[in-house]
Parts: structure tokens; sequence; C-alpha cells
């Protein structure tokens, strides 16, 4: 995110708790949507989040319901959010160094992100998971002392490669820390294998860490892309549908929402949405241009 943040939505046009749980309960019931996860922006935030969690969970059927923050508010209501039925968190943090999280988060809060990890363990969200971006120039170099300290602390760790939706729209590929460097750096200081385990449609390639049975994970959406294998869906904080991380058309529900349309007839356009989904995100296309809305603003 910019320095100075990012203009919030108007109120009338985020959706209410309400709204929230009756479409994660359409996708839950009608569309076989079978996990849930909370994202953002920065999801604690939301003040009625713990009751959404708990509302999500008493569906039928339960769908698994996790949740990904970058952890600075994480130790106050981990336990909370735990006792409501969440399942397991993902932590996002770059670095173990204070200086450097600093640098990266332009906050000096690195001491509450660990805070909220341990408390995330003790109310039983395991395997805590830690998702980390490289970035050349401020991080790149710290590859395995962030993997060295996830093991030490019993985390499990995936990098993700930088994607084309940072806000100032100055994603470059040649800046990227590809997958590629990624394990070049984890290999110097570790042996890394294959994992046996079928990946399926899960995004991180998993990799044996000495041999296991810890593990650390890449998710590689620019360099190898899974898009034959992906089966999610976003739903935004306004009540629309995307149905694909980097797609730049919407699909509207928060109107039909509230003009009255029934359970039904939003699962008919929550699945036309679906249906228009193209076959890859093309970042390597000439003609791909990078969506309006930032990471911040659709989700992870």
């Amino acid at each position: 995110m910019p320095a100075e943040g990012l203009q919030w939505l108007p109120g009338d046009e985020v959706l209410t708790d309400d709204e929230v749980v009756r479409l994660i309960g359409i996708a839950v019931r009608l569309l076989g949507v079978e996990e849930v996860r909370f994202t953002g922006g920065e999801p604690l935030i939301r003040r009625g989040l713990v009751d959404i969690v708990g509302r999500t969970s008493s569906l039928q059927p339960r769908p698994q319901i996790a949740l990904t923050t970058n952890g600075i508010g994480l130790g106050k209501v981990a336990a909370s959010l735990a006792a409501a039925g969440l399942d397991r968190v993902n932590v996002s943090l770059d670095t173990v160094r204070p200086d450097t999280f600093r640098a990266i988060t332009r906050r000096d809060r690195f001491d509450d992100v660990v805070r909220g990890l341990v408390a995330a363990a003790d109310a039983g969200l395991a395997p805590v998971k830690i998702n980390a971006v490289l970035l050349r120039g401020h991080n790149d170099d710290q590859a395995p002392e962030l993997l060295r300290w996830c093991l030490e602390h019993g985390y499990d760790l995936r990098f993700i490669e930088q994607m084309p939706l940072d806000a100032q729209h100055g994603w470059s590929r040649a800046e990227m820390i590809t997958a590629e460097e990624i394990l070049a750096s984890l290999s110097a200081e570790f042996d890394l294998s294959p994992h046996p385990d079928e990946r399926g449609s899960a995004p991180a390639e998993l990799f044996l860490v000495d041999g296991g049975p810890a593990t650390v994970g890449v998710i590689a959406s620019v360099t190898r892309p899974f898009c034959g294998d992906c089966d999610r869906v976003r739903l935004t904080a306004d009540g629309q549908v995307r149905n694909c991380l980097f797609a730049r058309e919407e699909s509207d529900l928060r109107t039909a929402l509230r003009l009255g349309a029934s359970d039904e007839e939003i699962a008919d356009r929550w699945r036309v949405a679906m249906w228009s989904k193209r076959p890859g995100h093309g970042i390597d296309d000439e003609s791909f241009l990078q969506p309006a809305r930032p990471m911040s603003a659709i989700g992870g």
C-alpha cells in the first residue's frame, strides 16, 4: 500500500454483517463452497468479525474457516476467533528482522506480530502459516533466515511471488523475486525435495525440508501459474464477485441482494459470474492490464 493509504469505501457500499453471512450461506448451501477465508485489507479491523466467524461456523454443512491477517491485532482476538469457530490462520510476515519489518511496513510493530503468532498457536489455530513476499533490495537475502525461524517456532512458511497488484501499478517482472530464485536461496542451506502428496487445487507447491516432516511452500502465481486447478472465488467487501484475482471485471451481488432477490436468484448470478472465468490470468500476454483494485482492496 502507498504510504498515504487508500481511500476508504463509503459506509453504505460496504456489506453489512448480515449481508456477508447471507452471501457466505448461499455459497456454502447452494454452490458447494467448502472453505471460507476472511482476508483484506486487514480483516481484524472489522468490528463484527468474531460474530461473522461464529455465524459462518454454524452453517450446514459447516465450511472450513480460515483467516489471513497482518497479525498486528491477532494477539487480542485469537482466542475469541478460535472459540467462534476459526480453524486456522495465515499471517503475512516478510522478515524476522525488526528493522527490515519497520522499513517494509512503515510500522514498528514486529513484536505485536510475534505476540499474535504465539496467541494463535496457543488458541489451537495450528498449524499457523506464514506468508512471505521477498522484495529485491529489502529482504531478498533473508529467505533461509526466515525459514529457519519458522522451523524453530513450529510455523509453516509459504513464499509468494510478488504479483502485479500493487496500488501504485509499479510492478515489474524484472524486479520480482522468482520461485526459482527463492528455491535456489533456500537450497544453499537446506535440502529440499518435492512433497509426495498431490498438490490438488492448493496454490502452494510444497517441499520437504531436510527430508521432512517440516515443509516449505512456494506460491509461484507468475512464473508457474496454476490457473487450470484454481477453484477460488472472491467476494469483495462491497459485494462484488471476482472470478480471478487478476480479473478486470466484477459481478455485482450487492444490488440484487438489496433489491430483494432470493437466495436462488443470487446463486444463479454467482454461477454466471464464474462461467465467464478466463482460462488463465494472462500475465505473460502483451495485452495484460493490471486490475484497477490493488491486492489490499481485493483480498489475497
